[in-house]
């Protein structure tokens, strides 16, 4: 690695506080992500959006985008930050690939500010979320179903 690169790398190391290993593994880590957005995995994601809620029909065309979505969203939360706009955050899961295609429709929609797209890979795709039994029953259901 060329010195100059290197001396920024330290810098963000050293502004974080933690060491040059664990910002390269970061980067890796996003890189992997990145990579595995592109390849259609099981992924949740926080959408966040902000907009001007006076643009005509915008607060309902979001609503009738995200109702069209159907079991995708999982969650949302809407938050007034002044009079003339507000923060949306909305929880989604699906593939990779469709998460970022929603993202981009939403972030496209005029009256929209700004906003960003966070996706988590590396979900069990047999799952459809984790286990909230308490830990007993979980074991005996694995031991029946084992025994099964």
């Amino acid at each position: 690695m060329e010195r100059p690169l290197l001396d920024h790398l330290d810098v963000i190391a050293t502004d974080r506080g933690v060491t040059r290993s664990e910002i390269l593994r970061d980067l890796v880590r996003a890189e992997v992500v990145r990579t595995q957005v592109r390849s259609r995995v099981p992924a949740v994601a926080a959408l966040t959006l902000v907009y001007d809620h006076h643009v005509r029909d915008l607060t309902e065309r979001l609503t009738e985008i995200q109702h069209d979505l159907g079991e995708r969203v999982r969650s949302t939360m809407h938050v007034h930050l002044d009079h003339d706009r507000c923060l949306e955050v909305i929880i989604l899961r699906g593939r990779s690939d469709e998460l970022q295609s929603i993202a981009e429709k939403l972030l496209a929609t005029r009256g929209v500010k700004q906003g960003g797209i966070e996706i988590i890979t590396q979900l069990d795709p047999e799952s459809g979320g984790h286990d909230h039994a308490p830990k007993k029953k979980r074991r005996d259901r694995a031991a029946a179903a084992e025994s099964a």
